[in-house]
């Protein structure tokens, strides 16, 4: 470490130019880094939702879900455990891998083991939906969509048709179908008693509809220089045209759907429902994905929401509710001030003690530096600015000023002593650079065992950990080089003043105390204090 200072106090501008880059990469990693509420929750865990219409619970616990758990344990590796919940017409299944498996393979070996196991399912079952969930996949933000004079059916259509798939643009953000309102379909309405006049059933309607409502492509038709799109009218293209359909020839005469059912445009079974101000209406939740700030994403929606109201009705509000970003905001904004007044005190106490304003503005220059530095350690290692990481730092400002505190103090001692400055400095290093370097090995051992930990609490507190260790690895380097160049620089002024004064000596009796330096000796024995304090009182106070 004195070789250290020594090559610094040789070679200042080289230091300075190094904490200048630190100061760039430091505020460049802030800027650019993700901001979050938490740190990124990589459990590896695969979600499988089967779905069979109608399906009672134990029916798909028993014929769906059961024998797809027993496939999954003989075909996919790396399983931790599984977890099963059986609902009427879905079937939820959670795969929870080791940390160690490779996603990618797992999610191959879930699809495969899905498809093959179709021909075992009842008849009429579907592939799966398969996707891959994190602990950290949580709502930043939902809005509300209501408006005075707008059903359910028109606000579950425009949060699904025009405001979804714009906001699903916005980098980040993973926005799944609204909850509430009501989904269009089309519907028949049978009417018993004609059915029975008639001698019909549903199923002569069901087996009418299927037979005359088909999609066929007929192809293109070439007629001399032009080639021609042959379109069917074999599918009705409104909804009036299926009451027009026929059903049945009965006793001679033609039955139609509108003889036996209202064909109208109605809405499938609700099955959930969103209140906003005591009225029904819908509601979009906004996921975060990878690894983009919730700061961006918040603010690209709110973007997008302007963007596309123009094209949206008059009536539709749109409000914003569950905003994460000011919570993550505040946690910054919290931790910055923090950060101000530990640095506003220790600077104020810097000035009282030591009186001088230079020792001051070393403090005050530094301790920024060493939170800098642990920012770009921390961008380096891929984590985010979060409350665990800015929660880390903000534990580590109080220690920086103590070791900048102790440095600069360390150093006016031997200012005190009549010593030039860089053999102050030096000596001023050589006194706390053993003691500073086992505070640094004590405080980061603390935090090793956190690093042992698994699961949850290990993605927790790993980020808090290496952010109080980078930023005191960031206080022991900077101890060593830049607040050394800065007193340096800085009280050159009061040593040439100490210098030009004559040393202070007093005989008092038979002794003699003289101020002088001593490059070898670095300081004074327990027993000599009390000697020294006694004839220090009796002395005429004397001021440089």
């Amino acid at each position: 470490m004195l070789a250290i200072v020594r090559i610094a106090l040789s070679r200042p501008y080289t230091f300075i130019v190094a904490a200048l880059l630190i100061f760039l990469i430091g505020t460049l990693a802030a800027l650019r880094m993700p901001v979050d509420i938490f740190p990124s929750i990589n459990i590896p865990i695969i979600g499988v939702a089967w779905q069979y219409q109608g399906l009672p619970p134990d029916q798909m616990a028993g014929r769906i879900i059961t024998p797809f758990e027993r496939a999954l344990t003989t075909t996919v590796n790396d399983i931790e455990h599984i977890e099963a919940n059986s609902y009427t017409t879905f079937g939820i299944v959670k795969i929870y891998f080791h940390p160690s498996v490779n996603i990618a393979t797992a999610n191959a070996q879930v699809t495969a083991i899905s498809q093959t196991l179709l021909k075992q399912m009842p008849p009429g079952a579907t592939p799966p939906l398969i996707v891959n969930y994190s602990a950290s996949t949580v709502p930043i933000i939902q809005l509300a969509l209501s408006g005075l004079g707008l059903t359910e059916q028109s606000l579950a259509d425009l949060g699904t048709n025009f405001v979804r798939t714009r906001l699903v643009t916005v980098q980040g953000a993973g926005i799944p179908y609204p909850f509430g309102g009501k989904t269009p379909q089309v519907m028949f309405d049978l009417d018993t008693a004609a059915l029975q006049a008639r001698g019909l059933t549903g199923l002569d309607v069901a087996n009418a509809l299927a037979a005359q409502n088909l999609t066929t492509p007929a192809g293109t038709e070439k007629i001399g220089n032009y080639e021609y799109t042959v379109n069917l009218n074999n599918a009705p293209s409104k909804i009036a045209d299926l009451g027009d359909l026929p059903i049945k020839s009965v006793g001679g005469v033609v039955v139609y759907m509108h003889d036996v059912a209202h064909v109208h445009n109605g809405n499938a079974v609700q099955v959930n429902v969103v209140h906003v101000d005591g009225n029904r209406s819908v509601m979009l939740s906004v996921f975060k994905n990878g690894m983009t700030s919730t700061l961006d994403i918040v603010s690209g929606i709110k973007k997008m929401l302007t963007v596309i109201k123009p094209s949206l009705p008059d009536a539709l509000e749109i409000k914003p509710i569950g905003d994460q970003s000011i919570f993550v905001r505040a946690s910054i904004q919290g931790v910055i001030r923090e950060g101000i007044i530990a640095a506003a005190l220790t600077s104020l106490m810097i000035l009282l003690f030591l009186g001088s304003w230079r020792s001051t503005l070393i403090v005050t220059t530094s301790i920024p530096l060493s939170i800098l530095g642990a920012i770009g350690a921390l961008s380096a290692i891929g984590e985010t600015l979060n409350i665990m990481t800015l929660g880390g730092l903000a534990l580590a400002v109080g220690i920086l000023v103590d070791e900048a505190t102790v440095t600069i103090e360390s150093i006016n001692y031997h200012l005190e002593q009549g010593k030039e400055v860089e053999h102050a400095i030096i000596d001023g290093a050589s006194q706390i650079v053993v003691p500073a370097f086992v505070s640094l090995l004590c405080i980061c051992i603390v935090f090793i065992p956190m690093f042992f930990l698994s699961g949850v609490a290990r993605f927790l507190f790993v980020p808090m950990a290496e952010s109080v260790m980078f930023a005191m690895v960031g206080t022991s380097v900077r101890d060593s080089r830049n607040e050394k160049i800065m007193a340096n620089i800085t009280l050159s002024a009061i040593g040439t003043k100490r210098k030009r004064a004559t040393p202070l000596k007093k005989n008092i009796g038979m002794n003699t105390i003289q101020m002088h330096s001593n490059d070898t000796k670095a300081g004074m024995t327990i027993c000599d204090a009390p000697s020294i304090i006694a004839v220090s009182t009796s002395l005429p106070c004397s001021r440089w």
